[in-house]
This record gives C-alpha cells, sequence and structure tokens, in this order.
C-alpha cells in the first residue's frame, strides 16, 4: 500500500494520531527533502528508511516507489509541509499507481490554502486554488487570464522572494480587488494583512505566503436598448414623455428620435 501522508505546515503538533501510526508502520518513507522531514520524524521518534522524492527526480523515484510497492513494501510519502500533490511532487506517481492497479490513500490533515481562504474571511463556499504562478510572464498571464471571470476567493501561493513582484502582476490583470496575504500559517508569529490589490504593502518577506483574492469580475453594464429603457421608465411609473427626455439626455440622443421609438410602445 502506498500513503500519502499530510505532515504539518508550522507547528509540529499538527499532525493527526493516524498519520504517526501510519510513519511508524511503513518500510520506507518517500521525502521530497530528507533533511526536512528528519526534524519531525525525529520529534515522533519514527526512524525508518528515507527515500528522496522531489520534483527534479520524480519519475525516476516514481519508478523505484512503485516496485518497491510490488515487492510488498509499504511506503509513505511527505512533502515538506502540508498535504503532497497539492504544489507539490506526486502527480506522476499517482498515474503510475493507477496504471499498474497498485493500491493506495491519502492520510490527510493540515493544508495552507485552506488554513489561509478561513483566516482570510472571504467566503469559502465558492474558491479556486492556482497555487504558485509560473516563472514566465507568458504564462502567469495565462493563468490569471483563465481566473478573472471567476467570482469567489482566488487562493495563490506565494514565495518570500517574489511576494511583492507577485502582487503586483495579480493587481495587473484582476485590478482592485480585496485580498488577504497570511505568513507563517500556524507558528508563533502568524500574521494576516487585510488589503486592496493596489495598494502599496509595508511588509518584511520572510517564510512562505498565501495570499487570498476575493475576486470580483468588473461584468460589462447590460447595452439595452432605447426601448427597453423607455419601458423600465414606464414601468416605474414615470410619465411617458418625461421618459423620453431621460433616456434622450442618458443616450445623447435628440428627443425627436426617441419619440419615434416610444411610439412603438403601446
Amino acid at each position: 500500500m502506498i500513503y500519502f501522508v499530510a505532515t504539518p505546515i508550522g507547528n509540529l503538533k499538527d499532525i493527526s494520531f493516524r498519520a504517526i501510526e501510519t510513519l511508524k508502520s511503513v518500510d520506507v518513507i518517500a521525502c521530497e527533502d530528507t533533511r526536512n522531514s528528519l526534524k519531525l520524524l525525529n520529534h515522533y521518534d519514527i526512524h525508518k528508511k528515507l527515500i528522496a522524492y522531489h520534483k527534479f527526480n520524480e519519475k525516476v523515484s516514481a519508478n523505484g516507489i512503485i516496485n518497491l510497492a510490488k515487492e510488498g513494501k509499504n511506503v509513505a510519502v511527505i512533502s515538506d509541509s502540508g498535504m503532497p500533490l497539492i504544489s507539490d511532487p506526486g502527480e506522476i506517481l499517482v498515474e503510475q499507481l493507477i496504471q499498474n492497479n497498485i493500491p493506495y490513500t491519502v492520510v490527510p490533515g493540515a493544508n495552507a490554502a485552506l488554513s489561509a481562504l478561513i483566516l482570510s474571511g472571504f467566503a469559502g463556499e465558492t474558491f479556486s486554488f492556482v497555487g504558485f504562478l509560473s516563472e514566465q510572464n507568458k504564462k502567469r498571464k495565462e493563468q490569471l487570464d483563465n481566473i478573472k471571470s471567476f467570482k469567489g476567493a482566488i487562493i495563490f501561493y506565494v514565495s518570500p522572494y517574489n511576494v511583492l513582484k507577485d502582487i503586483d502582476f495579480i493587481y495587473s490583470v484582476l485590478g482592485s480587488q480585496k485580498a488577504c496575504l497570511v505568513n507563517e500559517i500556524t507558528k508563533m508569529y502568524e500574521k494576516t494583512f487585510h488589503f486592496t490589490l493596489g495598494e502599496e504593502l509595508d511588509i518584511n518577506p520572510k517564510g512562505e505566503y498565501v495570499l487570498i483574492v476575493n475576486n470580483v469580475p468588473n461584468v460589462p453594464k447590460e447595452n439595452k436598448s432605447i426601448k427597453s429603457q423607455l419601458m423600465d421608465y414606464i414601468d416605474l411609473g414615470i410619465d411617458k414623455n418625461e421618459a423620453i427626455k431621460k433616456v434622450a439626455k442618458e443616450n445623447n440622443l435628440k428627443k425627436s428620435e426617441v419619440y419615434k421609438i416610444a411610439l412603438q410602445i403601446k
């Protein structure tokens, strides 16, 4: 069995009993960074064979994990923090597990995106997860163009090295939207910044960030016909002649032009 196990995103106590039991029971633990994972494993007195499984060796390592599973070994897959596959390696492995009909499961737990969404205070009924933007401007623009019409919270992961640059880029596409920047989630110095895209931010970039944008797309106003505009005013109880004056003024037309259209209204 292959287990995708969630690990803490900051506070080492944010791990389930089942996750600890799983990590203690498997034969091998595949880590994104073995040095980083040892901090967690040593804290819970877990001593297992570790193998590296990260984005630079993902294809080769996935084959190795498949072979271990075929040998009857149980393997736990963990990332540096949070859920594997969520902006972390794992997708290639899952595809191969499915192709080889090898059983696998998830041991759920901490997740930075959902934690930040709750901290933002934005409605969580409808949201979209983007993760990290591409480092290439053309692809970044495509990512944002694909999501800019979405109405609801949009979740981005942002590195401390690009936080201000990424926010400016997002503003250039999504415009002036309410946003929330969350830093050091679950840690002692956890911080939440509410602001509006386009405002100047006074922050000292350090640690990973999650950016939540409460996106409200700019929907063009309905281009109603002159007849429809007249009928709207008349339905409100406004005299037809007064309605003609209002519609002519609002559309920069002569009253005589609007009057001809008004004759069509019975």
